[in-house]
């Protein structure tokens, strides 16, 4: 008698055998396309319609083959009954599991997917050519190890050779115009100029393409003027539509910034006051927008609602840190009146950071502030707020920045909306070619060593505009705001100073801080002096010493006088600054120098110094009395590359 086997009920097994048939069935749909995403290099994108066909034939067949699953050989449903021994429903699973004989393998199945796309592909409008111009394309663009040129040229010739009949339909696929973008970038002009001609009329499809964007600006970047002019040419008319659309700005924008000469730049402008200047080119040339708002009030209506129109479209989609809206923008501030400029404000207040980077985008920031009421300002200092380190560190936001100074009445919202940055990094400031130049407007106004007659007159204008909104007096507000950011400028001092005193310009920031008596109580000052006498403590062996710097004799020369030199007069003009001066020089000689006078004289370098402590101290003085007891000394320091030990031989022996 046969051993007999132990088994669950049938329902149970069925189910279980079941299960195993559908993980098995999922694995092998799955397997198609996980292998295609990592193997395949094809164009997977441009063949989206066509495979969405296969996906949903695959997706019927388990559709179908799961239907029948859900049923077991009795007709119930899956239910597992009763507890069935793991080996035991193997077994059966293995038994009643019907194998088909002509099913593929997931492999089999990806093989010949793979081949239905390669034949749809070449089935396509020049699927032939375009095949066969991505493989001279993948040898072309090698770049380790770099082809050689005359292989690489050749290839480009070949590429030429099969693409220029059917150019138009390779720039809008994205594959295909990877090929043409690296097709002008190594090919010769004259072929580059062969491929703009032949995309004459389509540069408008080309720049709100996703794909043909990319071309474009390669045609513009590798093109020769004439191409430019060309693409320029066919363009105008469409530039404020093309500023409204997403792939389109883009394309507006580096044509205005990088390829576009000052005039081709007015033209584009131009274009964005309305249909008139889009339809002919010549209108409104050699006139600025003011002139031409001049002629008529409701020219200046149209131009205006124009501009606003397309600005406000191209913020709010994104596009307000772009430089050819800034220069639209500068247009529209130019002309505005009161009510357009507070919806002006409103509308940008919240983004006022993206237009700090261009000089058009600086420009529109200042004229807003100028005219804004406190509460705007209030606004737009928020805004600012997250931003205050790279405002102020930026060649145009520095002129940001100096302006809230110079216009804003609630100083103390100003001092604490941007202090947190400042004093952080204020070692940095100080000594940045932009960063430091607020500052400097704090201490010495809009002084002409520090601020070029160019920049003096735009800060006049804002300061012009302001006359209306602002309430305070320009010297008051500059007094406040000194008292508050003073303390920063001796903590860096106190804190820094061999740091700051390596700069130049760290040098320059040093030496107005004191003659200017930045406001701080006299504890802070001395503190500040003695940490920046010891910066110059050392042997004067040591090349590394500061006093070696030529600017450090400047700024030691100018702490000696205590004073300032009046350029229109042509003399010092001496100023009573508590640490300076005498006490300075006394101090520095009794710190520094001491013993080593006549070193300091014998140097070419250092002797200068002595010469200044020769000149501001009293006849009864150590330095006299040294120098006098040493003029044999000082006499052969003299020679002719030592204009200091001259200087000061001809001090003492008069």
């Amino acid at each position: 008698m046969a051993p007999t086997k132990v088994r669950g009920t049938k329902r149970a097994i069925a189910g279980d055998s079941e299960s195993k048939k559908k993980l098995k069935l999922n694995k092998k749909q799955a397997a198609p396309a996980e292998s295609d995403d990592v193997s395949s290099s094809e164009d997977v994108s441009s063949s989206e319609d066509e495979l969405d066909s296969d996906s949903d034939d695959s997706l019927d067949q388990s559709s179908d083959s799961d239907d029948e699953l859900d049923d077991n050989e009795d007709g119930s449903s899956k239910q597992e009954d009763d507890f069935v021994p793991l080996d035991a429903a193997d077994e059966e699973g293995e038994e009643g599991e019907n194998v088909d004989p002509n099913k593929k393998s997931s492999a089999e199945q990806h093989a010949e997917q793979k081949k239905l796309l390669q034949e749809r592909k070449l089935q396509r409008k020049s699927g032939a050519e375009v095949q066969h111009i991505k493989s001279l394309w993948e040898r072309l663009r090698v770049k380790s190890p770099k082809p050689p040129k005359d292989l690489r040229e050749k290839l480009c010739e070949e590429i030429w050779k099969y693409s220029k009949d059917v150019i138009r339909d390779l720039v809008l696929k994205h594959d295909a115009s990877r090929v043409v973008q690296t097709l002008i970038k190594y090919t010769t002009k004259e072929r580059r100029d062969a491929i703009a001609l032949a995309l004459k009329s389509h540069y408008y499809e080309l720049a709100t393409s996703s794909y043909g964007k990319y071309l474009l600006v390669k045609m513009l970047h590798y093109g020769s003027k004439d191409t430019r002019d060309l693409i320029i040419d066919e363009l105008h008319g469409k530039l404020r539509k093309l500023m409204r659309h997403r792939e389109g700005a883009y394309v507006v924008e580096d044509l205005f910034v990088l390829y576009s000469t000052a005039e081709q730049k007015k033209q584009m402008i131009r274009e964005f006051w309305g249909a008139e200047y889009a339809v002919f080119k010549d209108s409104g040339k050699g006139k600025s927008i003011q002139e031409v708002c001049e002629e008529a009030v409701e020219k200046r209506n149209l131009i205006a609602k124009n501009l606003a129109g397309t600005i406000t479209a191209s913020v709010e989609k994104g596009s307000t840190g772009f430089q050819t809206l800034h220069a639209a923008m500068k247009e529209y501030v130019q002309i505005i009146n009161e009510e357009e400029a507070h919806e002006f404000i409103e509308l940008l207040h919240e983004q006022f950071a993206e237009l700090i980077h261009t000089p058009e985008g600086c420009e529109v920031a200042c004229t807003l502030i100028a005219r804004a009421n406190a509460k705007e300002r209030k606004q737009i200092v928020r805004a600012l707020r997250e931003h205050g380190l790279n405002l102020i560190k930026n060649e145009y936001g520095n002129l940001v920045v100096i302006t809230l100074f110079l216009t804003v009445d609630d100083t103390v919202m100003v001092y604490k909306a941007f202090e947190p940055d400042f004093s952080e990094h204020i070692s940095e400031l100080v000594v940045d070619k932009y960063a430091r130049r607020p500052f400097l407007y704090l201490l010495t106004g809009l002084d002409g060593r520090y601020f070029s007659p160019a920049v003096k007159k735009e800060l006049q204008r804002y300061i012009d505009l302001s006359q209306t909104t602002s309430k305070k007096p320009l010297d008051h507000r500059r007094t406040e705001l000194l008292e508050k950011f003073a303390p920063l400028f001796y903590k860096v001092i106190e804190e820094n100073t061999a740091d700051v005193l390596q700069e130049n310009m760290g040098s320059q920031f040093v030496g107005e801080v004191f003659l200017n008596n930045a406001p701080t109580t006299d504890s802070q000052r001395d503190s500040a002096i003695a940490q920046l006498i010891d910066a110059f403590k050392g042997d004067l062996d040591d090349e590394d010493n500061l006093i070696f710097k030529p600017f450090s004799v400047r700024l030691l020369k100018s702490l000696i006088q205590c004073g300032k030199w009046d350029a229109k007069n042509k003399k010092l003009i001496k100023l009573d600054i508590h640490g300076l001066g005498e006490q300075f020089a006394t101090q520095f000689y009794s710190e520094v120098i001491g013993e080593d006078l006549i070193k300091w004289v014998e140097n070419k370098d250092t002797s200068f110094v002595v010469v200044s402590l020769y000149e501001n101290l009293d006849a009864k003085s150590d330095v006299h009395k040294e120098l006098l007891k040493n003029t044999k000394q000082v006499k052969k320091a003299a020679t002719d590359d030592n204009k200091g030990a001259q200087l000061l031989l001809k001090l003492i022996s008069s």
